[in-house]
């Protein structure tokens, strides 16, 4: 068992999510940054699909009951003396991790030999802060079962995600594009990424874009990375807990490589975005 002594102001369970329940109205959920969670869970010889922590701007703390060996990515933040970031780190019973706050970046992912195996929901362990499923957010006095480790440990340490200051993200224009009078004020200044930022989307403040079209469409399918446009003329960058739907128009859509990128963006940072194809 670990025990959450600390949970810092946001901690839920993650896997990569439950697909094929979009129809249903259920969303992916699933790590934001999905490459990092994916990076710890082969750090300790799990499956990339095994359930781990996503902590939001650091402050929790770990108890391990049990010897453990543990991978820390994503955001990287102060660890103390006894684990380091991107390798495999090996963690005494009775000891208690302690987690800072990142120096860059939101989300710090802690992926635990053998997982984290608390019930699954639609067969996923993921949390979705949008629909509720899945388990609650992390508060202290939570306990977390480890699951039985399947999987050698093969690699001493490896690079993490690059975190940078003012991220350029690509898109391609679309589907909705047609809806705006241009889309060059995408391209033309900095967005800044506002406090209400969240796992359901990246909030921009910036170039406001003009419709051309009045009116609103019928509610259609939504896909993560999509920047939906409500009628204020501000992106929004859809994460894991998007809905499924929405009747705002979709001007473009980022490039799937970059979507981690977008999970990485804290409040008062500045994104530019190129466009890198669409009509």
């Amino acid at each position: 068992m670990i025990e959450v002594v600390r949970s810092g102001p946001l901690a839920t369970v993650q896997d990569v999510g439950r697909a094929g329940y979009a129809h249903l109205g259920v969303p992916l959920s699933g790590a934001a940054d999905r490459p990092s969670l994916c990076l710890a869970n082969r750090l300790v010889g799990n499956p990339e699909d095994a359930a781990g922590l996503e902590l939001t701007f650091g402050g929790a703390a770990l108890r391990f009951e049990s010897a453990a060996w543990i991978a820390v990515t994503g955001a990287p933040l102060p660890l103390g003396t006894t684990v380091t970031m991107n390798a495999p780190c090996h963690v005494r019973a009775g000891t208690t991790v302690e987690f800072g706050t990142p120096s860059a970046g939101v989300r710090t992912y802690v992926a635990v030999r053998g997982g984290i195996e608390v019930a699954a929901v639609l067969g996923s362990r993921s949390t979705d802060v949008l629909s509720g499923l899945g388990p609650a957010p992390l508060s202290a006095g939570d306990r977390l079962p480890v699951g039985r480790a399947t999987g050698l440990i093969t690699v001493d340490v490896a690079p993490g995600l690059p975190l940078e200051d003012e991220p350029v993200l690509r898109i391609a224009a679309g589907p909705r594009d047609d809806w705006f009078a241009s889309l060059a004020p995408l391209t033309a200044e900095a967005y800044e990424v506002t406090a209400q930022s969240n796992r359901v989307g990246v909030r921009l403040d910036g170039p406001a874009l003009t419709r051309r079209q009045r009116g609103e469409l019928p509610s259609e399918g939504m896909v993560t990375g999509s920047l939906q446009v409500p009628p204020n003329g501000l992106p929004i960058i859809f994460l894991a807990d998007h809905p499924t739907t929405g009747g705002y128009p979709v001007a473009a859509v980022l490039a799937a490589a970059d979507v981690p990128r977008a999970a990485q963006l804290r409040p008062g940072q500045r994104v530019r975005f190129r466009l890198a194809g669409g009509r």
